[in-house]
């Protein structure tokens, strides 16, 4: 049940990108097409209620820090919120990150029918994944990305719950938290954000032009105006005039600030040993990955040296079982080829592999600022130490 589900869900990701040709797969698109209008029209109406506050935001007496994008997935946006936390948190905020925990798991069925006849899920507390010192939670039940992060920041409390409100509150009680960042909160409008930091790939800026469902931006390219700051990300050190000056067409004051996915080492997945990037030139590797845009990671190996001899794409967020994994090791092992390498955001849906014939590693990356050093410097120094009288909206 779950493959069908996922050759469907691959069918349609190739018909949005016009990957898929023939009668039936263009009489879909005509269909989700007029789709697109219908949400299009239902995402300014929303925006348009809150604009005229008929629907109100919440202002939980805190910074919050919205960190999203237009486009569903595919950005990059992880290691972002992971450079944010850090810089924040290194500055002495007290920050907590509130995540929806995108494909966790959720609690039993009857749980949630009890929950929801007794009336308790409204009270019903967020789910800690960290509180900063101890991760509480694994990759099912937290989410890939919470867990991620997790992993990787000390000093940083992460809660999971789809009600951000409620997320926010818990961690400004619990956790004495003043600073909330919201990772990808773009669209969640329920909690009122101080900063909007808006992040477009460089190589897909505005996805397929489409909105959702026929395309893959969740709201139009000009919604962009309520960027703070925005992030260009997956750049190799060439100009991106064109792109800027269309930024430029939506938001005439945001700062753009030019960055790159910065391979660190690779780290092996069962002993924990890293190695140098160097180590890749002139290998003969496999790559497995379930992330929204595989050829940029797949892409990246070639450009440090490898030679990819298999690859074995799974759709975004794909949890993996032993037997895939297994299956995915007897074809490198056929091949010969000198080990295998995923991302960290797979990884830690991978299940437990104790032993393998073949090398597995991971490539840690991280996000490296190359231009506009001085914009990133002062949003993080805006925030750790802001000024001590503001008047009343001058301050962000």
């Amino acid at each position: 049940m779950k493959e069908r589900l996922e050759e469907l869900e691959q069918f349609a990701i190739d018909v949005i990108l016009d990957r898929r040709k023939g009668l039936k797969a263009s009489l879909l698109r005509v269909f989700l097409l007029g789709l697109s209008i219908i949400y299009r029209g239902l995402v300014a109406l929303r925006l348009s209620l809150f604009r005229n506050r008929v629907m109100r935001e919440r202002n939980l007496g805190c910074l919050v820090i919205s960190i999203g994008n237009l486009t569903v997935g595919g950005t990059g946006k992880t290691p972002v919120v992971e450079k944010f936390a850090r810089a924040l948190h290194e500055g002495g905020r007290k920050v907590a990150i509130l995540s929806r925990g995108y494909k966790s798991k959720r609690p039993p069925l009857l749980r949630r029918l009890k929950n929801k006849l007794t009336g308790v899920t409204h009270f019903a507390p967020p789910r800690v994944v960290t509180d900063g010192q101890e991760v509480f939670l694994d990759s099912h039940m937290a989410g890939d990305e919470p867990y991620m992060l997790a992993k990787n920041l000390s000093g940083v409390a992460i809660v999971v719950d789809k009600d951000r409100v409620k997320g926010g509150l818990y961690a400004i009680d619990k956790f004495q938290a003043d600073t909330l960042l919201l990772d990808d909160g773009l669209q969640y409008l329920r909690l009122k954000h101080r900063l909007d930091i808006v992040l477009v790939d460089r190589y897909s800026p505005f996805g397929n032009e489409h909105i959702l469902p026929r395309g893959t931006l969740r709201e139009p390219p000009k919604n962009i105006r309520r960027a703070s700051y925005i992030f260009i990300t997956k750049c190799n050190g060439e100009p991106n005039d064109d792109l800027v000056t269309r930024i430029r067409k939506y938001n005439r004051t945001a700062e753009i600030i030019e960055c790159a996915h910065h391979p660190l080492y690779l780290q092996n997945i069962i002993t924990g040993e890293q190695l140098p990037l160097s180590e890749l030139k002139g290998k003969y590797i496999g790559t497995i990955s379930g992330i929204a845009v595989p050829e940029s990671f797949e892409d990246g190996l070639g450009k440090l040296g490898a030679n990819i001899e298999l690859t074995r794409r799974y759709t975004d967020h794909h949890r993996y079982t032993r037997r895939e994994i297994s299956a995915f090791i007897n074809r490198c092992i056929n091949r010969d080829v000198d080990m295998i390498v995923t991302t960290e955001k797979d990884f830690v849906r991978f299940p437990t592999i104790r032993a393998t014939d073949v090398p597995i590693y991971f490539l840690r990356v991280e996000i490296e600022i190359l231009t506009n050093h001085e914009s990133w410097k002062d949003c993080v120094n805006r925030i750790c130490r802001p000024r001590p009288i503001v008047p009343a909206g001058r301050y962000f």
